[in-house]
């Protein structure tokens, strides 16, 4: 019986143990805890967005040990939780401090997502990922067989799928507001890694602040780059998954939570701009093709990689002609009383190029041209969203799923949303918490995150193989590609694979 099925069954037949689910001994014996007790927890990268979960798991719980390879990046928060004992390897603190460690949040580098997920969960312990929780196909699925074998609370860290809008935008969806959803499209703005190199990383000596046998870890080792760290790795093939592992698994959430996607039956790189060997290109069209799903219709899904309003391959939305189609704020509004006002005339532009600079945190190199981009253009799809083009409407969703909008706005002011049906979420972090201690499966567990995740990873693989690739869900590979099978797992240095 699930924990999932035990928490509602328990609700239903009037049976919760007053001390919350973590009083209940056979849930104690697998390492959870009562509500009323806080978690020891360990913070595995503490500078970016691993220094930002790190603080939003101390609010309710206590930090008990910290890791980072990286001295500078993680000194902010070293001398923070100054009382934390500090490690440079995982698996030493792991091992010396395990017996008072009861979960970890994991924010580091996409290649040792898996690895080091992987080693905490063998030893009990709960885990937060962030995303795009792997950086393979096989990486993702040994993860979610692991979290079952083992028994541990798991969230990946998309925290667009706790906004109420998201659900909303689920429930307008399935309601019939638009109609059938035959076609998606989705968008990033350009990140700042590097994009598009037409040569190898520069070699530089390794600062004394960075373990750099520890950075690479189970990847195939090579000189130290400045290109690499302490963010821009996430441009590279060996590392990251680029904007679409980085903000298209945000934005892609509303889509794949809407409209319950599962697996798709095909992959294909459109087009491209500054095709490159080694990191991802400048920006990029992918379409994902999903089949028939119970009493949903197929449906194609655009990916807009990088897309900016001066892009000649650019999305026009039919019939729309707002100035900026996905702002890069938003919200619910009144349900259904309209979207947070525009800002008056002569105000600051809020244009998708501001967030572009310092996104990685302090130090991080910024690549590209550093002029503004070009203003919006009416009804061109631009900034970090999802259009959802139905038979009887279109709806768009913002960034991560913080704002939800009928098009055209006219729509929207009159709208009514209809009546919920999703729960609404205490937080991310805080749902992740809550299944830590026994309660209820969290809404980016490892068995719901890891086939969206599958799904997206796809395109990282259709970046490098060239043509249509048809892909077999039940047996893991691609059905007419040899070479886009050989990018499903990674190659390990030695003394790194991973097993069960």
């Amino acid at each position: 019986m699930n924990r999932r099925y035990f928490f509602f069954g328990s609700v239903l037949a009037g049976a919760v143990p007053a001390a919350g689910f973590g009083s209940v001994p056979s849930l104690r014996a697998l390492g959870y805890k009562p509500y009323y007790d806080k978690l020891n927890v360990a913070a595995i990268g503490c500078g970016g967005q691993g220094g930002v979960i790190l603080n939003q798991a101390a609010q309710t719980e206590n930090i008990v040990a910290l890791c980072d390879v990286d001295e500078k990046r993680a000194a902010a928060n070293f001398t923070k939780f100054s009382a934390a004992p500090k490690y440079k390897d995982f698996r030493v603190m792991l091992d010396k401090e395990g017996k008072n460690i009861d979960a970890c949040t994991i924010g580091i580098p996409d290649h040792m997502h898996a690895t080091v997920a992987l080693n905490a969960m063998q030893r009990g312990k709960h885990v937060y990922v962030e995303k795009p929780l792997t950086r393979t196909v096989w990486e993702a699925r040994l993860l979610r067989d692991a979290a079952a074998k083992y028994k541990v609370a798991t969230q990946m860290g998309n925290q667009g799928y706790s906004h109420e809008a998201i659900r909303a935008a689920a429930e307008m969806v399935w309601s019939g507001a638009i109609g059938e959803v035959k076609e998606v499209h989705a968008s990033s703005t350009p990140g700042t890694h590097p994009t598009g190199l037409q040569q190898p990383a520069n070699e530089a000596g390794v600062p004394s602040n960075i373990d750099w046998d520890l950075w690479i870890g189970s990847a195939n080792m090579r000189a130290f780059s400045p290109d690499y760290v302490p963010y821009n790795w996430r441009g590279f093939f060996d590392f990251g998954t680029g904007q679409l592992g980085n903000w298209g698994i945000h934005a892609l959430g509303p889509v794949n939570l809407a409209l319950q996607l599962g697996a798709p039956v095909s992959v294909e790189l459109l087009t491209q701009e500054n095709q490159s060997k080694w990191t991802f290109p400048t920006r990029a069209v992918i379409r994902y093709d999903f089949p028939h799903r119970g009493g949903l219709p197929p449906v194609s899904v655009y990916w807009h990689d990088s897309a900016t309003p001066d892009d000649p391959n650019a999305y026009k939305v039919p019939g729309i002609e707002e100035e900026l189609l996905l702002p890069r704020s938003g919200n619910l509004g009144e349900r259904g009383r309209g979207p947070a006002p525009r800002p008056a005339a002569g105000a600051p532009n809020r244009n998708p190029s501001a967030r572009r600079v310092g996104a990685g945190g302090p130090d991080v190199k910024v690549y590209g041209s550093q002029e503004p981009l070009p203003p919006p253009k009416p009804g061109i799809l631009t900034g970090n969203g999802a259009v959802f083009i139905g038979s009887k409407g279109i709806l768009s969703t913002v960034e991560r799923g913080e704002g939800v909008k009928l098009l055209p706005e006219s729509k929207w002011k009159d709208y009514t949303l209809p009546p919920q049906l999703l729960p609404r979420s205490p937080g991310h972090m805080m749902d992740w918490v809550r299944a830590c201690k026994g309660g209820e499966q969290s809404c980016s567990d490892f068995n719901i995150s890891v086939p969206y995740t599958e799904w997206v990873l796809l395109g990282v693989i259709a970046f490098r193989v060239p043509g249509k690739l048809m892909w077999d869900s039940k047996a893991m590979r691609f059905t007419n590609s040899e070479e886009a099978n050989k990018l499903l797992q990674p190659v390990f240095r030695k003394g790194w694979e991973l097993k069960l």
